[in-house]
């Protein structure tokens, strides 16, 4: 069944910076300096996954105290988590896959959200409920830019964040490519940086992802 309600375009999320962090909390404590130092680095599009017990409190702390950061939910499965993450104050949901059930509840949200997709049929099925912006995950298991890159002559309206795989040695591939508006990766959150709360290396490998997209364009690669 289609879901009867509009689609909100994700397309601004997706302009904000090359790079979207996906990022997993195991402490809310470092929510708010961490989204500082991805701020701070350019990378203003932040993805907190559902993936710990305090990811809903992190986003909340964050889109309070973080106005310059674009907080989202990511790792969204079920239809009920779409009301406590618009509660916590995401302004945008990620989901890995999705059903119709889970679009229809992303969508009475009325926030905008990226289902994720790694076939054809998935593809042209969000096509035809209206939504253009979407999650191309696991990107590298999937078919990697190869996959990304035989689906831009056919289905050239959609537009896809690869995430899965993505990091600074093949990030500037994927973005490329005509159809891929940014990608999503955790690189610039080493883990060692975060357990020792080293936000001003989070920051300056969050300014290197944030200029791969000047840097593309100035190697004359194709960028938006």
């Amino acid at each position: 069944m289609t879901s009867p309600l509009p689609p909100v375009s994700a397309a601004p999320v997706l302009d904000l910076a090359p790079v979207v962090p996906v990022v997993v909390l195991t402490d809310v404590s470092d929510a708010v300096p961490l989204a500082r130092a991805l701020v701070a680095g350019g990378l203003t599009a932040i993805e907190v996954t559902l993936r710990t017990p305090v990811a809903l409190d992190a986003i909340r702390e964050i889109s309070g105290a973080v106005p310059e950061a674009v907080v989202g939910a990511g790792t969204v499965i079920a239809p009920e988590q779409v009301t406590a993450c618009a509660a916590a104050g995401a302004r945008f949901l990620v989901s890995p896959g999705w059903t119709d059930a889970l679009l229809s509840a992303m969508r009475a949200s009325g926030l905008p959200c990226l289902p994720g997709v790694s076939t054809t049929s998935e593809v042209v099925a969000l096509l035809e409920r209206g939504v253009r912006e979407m999650k191309f995950f696991p990107a590298q298991a999937a078919g990697g830019t190869a996959y990304l890159r035989s689906l831009a002559g056919p289905l050239p309206q959609a537009r896809f964040c690869p995430t899965g795989g993505v990091g600074p040695d093949n990030a500037a591939e994927y973005l490329a490519l005509p159809n891929v508006a940014c990608v999503g990766g955790t690189w610039m959150l080493p883990a060692d940086a975060v357990a020792a709360r080293d936000w001003a290396r989070i920051e300056g490998l969050a300014r290197a992802a944030s200029g791969l997209r000047d840097a593309l364009r100035d190697a004359g690669g194709t960028c938006r």
